[in-house]
């Protein structure tokens, strides 16, 4: 059980204090033991909080998904408990009366039973599950071979909706096997969604009564009580309940899981009282965006969404991160925080609006907003990122999950947004990290080669804030729709305060195309894909290096996914990098283009398709520059990745290893392009570029 006790607005001077003299230094072993936190979910009335985090479970060589239990005591602590110990469970969601805690989890169900007794076991299907804050074990209220996608609570906690791709009776699965074996059929064997209701109390009877029956081979391959209300030809992504219980909303994806064409990503409703598999659920968005982040607005008219990629207003593009939300009487739609220059990261509904995170430069900071056309108003609170933020229904309460480069991430909770500066924390989870000697940054800010001012941020080793001279190991964040800044994390892709630990100052520039610089900025990217970018960061590691901050001597270069990409440029415009360490980087933009499961962005940003701009596609592309590399480069990338195929790790590999330039390529079995299936992974992935940095870097 744990009691956290300082104060928000005491923490960065009251607590990071503590131990201050003779801390040692983190070690890797220590940062790949964090917790992250995956959600956070306050209670209706805002007395508790159910909160979803992951950690490395290194026995197991899986990653442990658990949710955590904050029960507030009245006298303004609380208490927080570990509420389930599968590692397996994520996106958990109260019921409106509170009564119950709804998640999703790959637990593996044996006679209707969790698989062994420590609950390790995992299916590799999600199914959703039931669990009371009052204590009890979770039990499955859904089955069958597919994946639950997602699902909602009824307002009046009677009823879940969720999503799963249409199931099949055994008699067909069967059929299908027997035709075509082992062969995938791409594209033609996928198939959509189909939206189900189940009342609670019909789940939790067949529970308590036979719990794990199955129908008749000529039923469908999922839960008996469940109803089909609607269908969808796409998978879907979110589902959300109207407060008033009249309607469902949710947002399409591709079937196949891969962004390729714009019109499959839509917003559509269904009318509960006239529902079933016959009627055509409304479509209320016609537009070339991506939407995401669905939720209804209290008013049960209005329903509220993020764009990351594409455009609500005209012809695809990509623009900071926005937020809208469209009527889905009349389809009208309406942007919010439209008179704010940055991105919109994270939002939350409230009774009187929005409360929202906004990035702009190095910081996130909470912002709200009473309706579209009033003020997106800054909140005052301490420097650093504000993330997830999170209301409660019937209380003022806000929740969110805060750090900067010297603290930690921990979850918080203000008694309103207007206390936002007074919040305290209600985990100690990361604890260790504030015992620890832990680098320290700040914002750098030079002018690029066509007179753009640029920022970034210094990451300095333990001891040596600001000081000169020191090896220097640029780190491009991927995306390119991303941004580094005041921020802890440690993990396999931002690991800047590892080598940062072991003597390097590290740089990581915001080139053109980061968000949190307004939209212009982020556009200017387009159609110089890795050209206009490479110009902002070589001219940054220049200001450094001119300034005596940097040791020209000793420079490295490195990133992953879109940071790999640049890393693999680079290599190619200079020879100054004594060491390069890359992952998940195309070198070429064709067969990337063709492999990619997003090429909506690639085409956008490299002025269309390949047979439409074959030269540009040639002109930025690494791979027929590749005879001028003279650096050893470290190459990693995952086997099954279908973001960046895995292949061009390899035709990066096969033409150094031809032009004779020391370099090696690790490939990660079983993983994609997040390197989330074994911790393992990661961790060698670090270790390993570490080691080559301090070979071949000078270090």
């Amino acid at each position: 059980m744990i009691k956290p006790r300082c104060l928000f607005t005491l923490l960065l001077v009251s607590c990071s204090v503590v131990f201050a003299q003779n801390k040692p230094p983190a070690t890797l072993d220590e940062y790949f033991n964090s917790v992250s936190f995956n959600a956070i979910r306050p209670s209706p009335d805002g007395n508790a909080l159910v909160i979803a985090t992951s950690r490395a479970d290194w026995d197991a060589q899986a990653f442990r998904k658990e949710l955590w239990l904050y029960r507030d005591d009245g006298r303004g602590s609380g208490t927080l408990t570990q509420l389930t110990q599968s590692g397996h469970d994520e996106n958990p969601r109260w019921s409106p009366d509170g009564k119950w805690i709804a998640f999703l989890s790959e637990r593996k169900l044996i006679a209707g039973k969790e698989g062994d007794a420590a609950g390790n076991s995992s299916s590799d299907v999600s199914q959703i599950y039931l669990i009371s804050p009052n204590g009890g074990e979770a039990f499955a209220i859904t089955r069958g071979e597919d994946d639950v996608h997602t699902f909602a609570w009824s307002s009046d906690s009677t009823t879940i909706y969720f999503a799963t791709r249409t199931p099949w009776t055994k008699q067909q699965t069967d059929a299908y096997k027997k035709e075509w074996k082992d062969v995938i059929q791409y594209r033609a064997a996928e198939r959509g969604d189909t939206v189900f209701s189940l009342r609670l109390a019909d789940a939790i009877a067949t529970h308590n009564a036979a719990p794990g029956k199955e129908g008749p081979d000529d039923a469908p391959t999922t839960t008996p009580e469940a109803k089909a209300i609607a269908v969808s030809p796409w998978r879907l992504d979110d589902l959300d309940a109207s407060p008033d219980g009249h309607r469902l909303a949710f947002v399409t994806t591709s079937i196949s899981q891969r962004q390729e064409k714009v019109n499959e990503f839509e917003i559509y409703t269904v009318d509960l009282s006239n529902a079933n598999p016959q009627v055509q659920p409304k479509q209320v968005t016609h537009n070339e965006a991506v939407e995401t982040d669905l939720r209804w607005a209290p008013d049960s008219i209005h329903v509220f969404f993020r764009v990351d990629l594409g455009s609500v207003e005209g012809k695809y593009q990509d623009t900071q991160p926005r937020l809208y939300w469209v009527n889905a009487d009349n389809n009208q739609l309406d942007r919010w925080a439209s008179d704010f220059t940055g991105a919109v990261a994270s939002y939350a509904p409230t009774q009187n609006g929005v409360i929202a995170g906004g990035k702009m430069g190095t910081e996130i900071a909470t912002y709200t907003q009473t309706s579209p056309d009033k003020p997106f108003t800054k909140i005052n609170g301490v420097p650093g990122w504000y993330e997830q933020l999170a209301s409660a229904e019937h209380s003022p309460r806000v929740a969110f999950v805060h750090s900067t480069i010297e603290q930690p991430t921990e979850v918080y909770l203000a008694e309103s947004v207007d206390k936002l500066s007074q919040a305290r924390p209600i985990t100690s989870l990361n604890k260790l990290f504030t015992e620890r000697d832990l680098p320290k940054g700040k914002p750098y800010r030079w002018t690029s080669d066509d007179g753009t001012s640029v920022e970034g941020m210094l990451i300095y080793p333990p001891g040596k804030f600001e000081a000169k001279n020191l090896p220097m190991f640029t780190l491009i964040h991927g995306g390119p729709a991303d941004a580094d800044g005041n921020h802890f994390e440690a993990d396999w892709y931002q690991w800047d305060r590892i080598p940062a630990t072991a003597g390097w100052l590290v740089f990581e520039p915001n080139y053109r195309g980061s968000t949190g610089y307004g939209d212009k900025f982020l556009m200017q990217i387009v159609p110089e894909i890795v050209s206009r970018p490479g110009k902002d960061i070589l001219a940054g590691v220049d200001a450094l290096v001119k300034e005596g901050i940097a040791d020209p001597n000793r420079l490295s270069v490195g990133g992953y996914s879109y940071g790999g990409y640049m890393t693999n440029w680079l290599i190619t415009q200079t020879t100054r990098f004594k060491a390069a360490v890359t992952g998940a980087g195309a070198v070429e933009h064709v067969a990337n283009w063709g492999n990619d499961d997003t090429t909506m962005d690639d085409a956008y940003f490299l002025g269309g398709r390949p047979w439409e701009t074959a030269q540009r596609y040639h002109d930025e592309a690494a791979i027929f520059q590749i005879d001028k590399v003279k650096t050893p480069t470290h190459m990693v990338g995952g086997a099954d990745d279908i973001r960046v195929a895995v292949l061009e790790n390899y035709l990066l590999d096969h033409a150094l290893f031809a032009l004779g330039v020391p370099s090696r390529l690790l490939i990660f079995p079983g993983e994609g392009h997040s390197l989330s299936k074994n911790p393992w992974h990661g961790k060698i992935k670090v270790r390993e570029e570490l080691k080559w940095l301090q070979k071949y870097g000078g270090m």
